[in-house]
């Protein structure tokens, strides 16, 4: 080694020895002002600037499972109204979308030769009616003839089936009254049930028969069903459901159209093997006509009920490599991981466990935070919230 190299080693290992006596300097004068140094992204987060976020406390309530499904609209009560005799139409008594009660006259047929047929039957009937009193007549004499000896036991007897067959005939008279007035009955057709009435196909002197299209269609609006489709998985808690007496079932109306309550009623008697679904339907009150035949809706079942469970907004989860994790915001200000796990999600909501009741969970601002970071937050729990509730539904295509 040259006395030029060993030069350079002695320089380099002055300049080492005082870059070591300079942070030894600045370490006991922090430490004398009471501050700890700290290296990394911990002293980054600690010593930067506080972040701006909005929070929402966890909920401790009762949460309902739900089901979610597509539903059609359907009614109870659709009748086709149709007549039972070939005539023609004398009168129409309802207008197009009119409702109509139950036993309302709809439509008024020709009923001239069924009125006849009646008064045919009537005349038959009181001719028969005048037969069977003479024979009574001759029956009550013929007796008191026999009680002189003036008659035979025979010409008694003779009387006595004339009597019978006369009676006979009166009561076949009253079923031929009865079953023409049955014909003439069929002139006046009316509402089989209370309903809406939908486009009528006939007019005052239209000919009509049985085998015609529906003179009207009756549909029942009010109540109103919603069909929809089940997994063969959720078949249980459908039954469980209904045999507790109907279980909740809540009708999304579309365009942000309201959310209407209803009742499970029909659980299908088998699984559809092709889809593997089964086929359910719930009730619901429509005095207000939201809800109309044909139409689509979302519907949501609830099957049971997790009881004192933890709720955050599904917008305050963070999926890592680790795991899924919320912030919460800490007694000092400062932001905290807590890693949880989904129970149930549904909508906006999730049922979480590893967050503590009132803890105040990060819905905005989030993405921003470390642990330890100090925070600043902005907005209440409903504002919040309600942003929460649209970041997820916009994110998940919902109206």
């Amino acid at each position: 080694m040259n006395s030029k190299t060993l030069g350079v080693i002695v320089a380099a290992a002055a300049v080492v020895a005082a870059f070591g006596a300079w942070r030894w300097s600045a370490g006991s004068a922090s430490s004398g002002s009471g501050a700890v140094a700290v290296s990394g992204p911990a002293s980054a987060a600690s010593g930067g600037p506080a972040v701006s976020v909005s929070t929402v406390r966890a909920e401790k309530r009762d949460y309902p499972v739900m089901l979610e499904a597509t539903g059609t609209v359907t009614a109870l009560n659709s009748v086709d109204v149709k007549p039972q005799v070939s005539s023609v139409v004398t009168k129409v008594h309802i207008r197009e979308g009119q409702f109509v009660k139950a036993g309302e006259p709809l439509f008024t047929l020709d009923a001239r030769a069924d009125e006849a047929n009646v008064s045919k039957a009537r005349a038959q009937m009181e001719k028969d009616l005048a037969g069977l009193a003479d024979a009574q007549r001759q029956l009550t004499r013929s007796r008191e003839l026999l009680a002189q000896n003036f008659v035979s036991q025979g010409a008694v007897d003779t009387n006595q089936a004339l009597v019978d067959a006369q009676k006979a005939a009166v009561n076949a008279d009253r079923a031929a009254v009865e079953a023409a007035k049955v014909g003439l009955s069929f002139s006046r057709i009316v509402t089989p049930s209370a309903g809406r009435a939908g486009a009528i196909s006939v007019f005052p002197g239209s000919t009509v028969q049985p085998s015609s299209p529906p003179l009207v269609t009756i549909t029942q609006l009010d109540p109103i069903a919603v069909a929809f489709n089940l997994p063969q998985r959720n078949l249980g808690d459908a039954l469980q459901s209904l045999r507790s007496g109907g279980g909740k079932v809540t009708a999304l109306l579309p365009e942000n159209g309201g959310r209407l309550a209803g009742k499970l009623q029909f659980v299908d008697n088998a699984v559809d093997a092709t889809s593997g679904t089964v086929r359910v339907k719930a009730i619901f009150d429509n005095k207000d006509q939201r809800l109309w035949p044909g139409a689509f809706v979302g519907v949501q079942l609830a099957v049971q009920t997790l009881k004192d469970a933890i709720v955050v907004p599904q917008a305050a989860i963070i999926q890592t490599a680790r795991g899924k994790i919320v912030y919460v915001v800490e007694t000092g200000g400062k932001a905290a991981v807590r890693p949880v796990e989904i129970v149930q999600a549904a909508a906006t909501d999730a049922v979480v466990t590893g967050v503590q009741p009132g803890e105040r969970v990060v819905v905005e601002g989030r993405q921003n935070l470390r642990p330890g970071v100090a925070v600043v937050e902005r907005g209440n729990d409903a504002a919040s919230l309600a942003r929460a509730r649209g970041s997820v539904a916009a994110s998940a295509g919902q109206p």
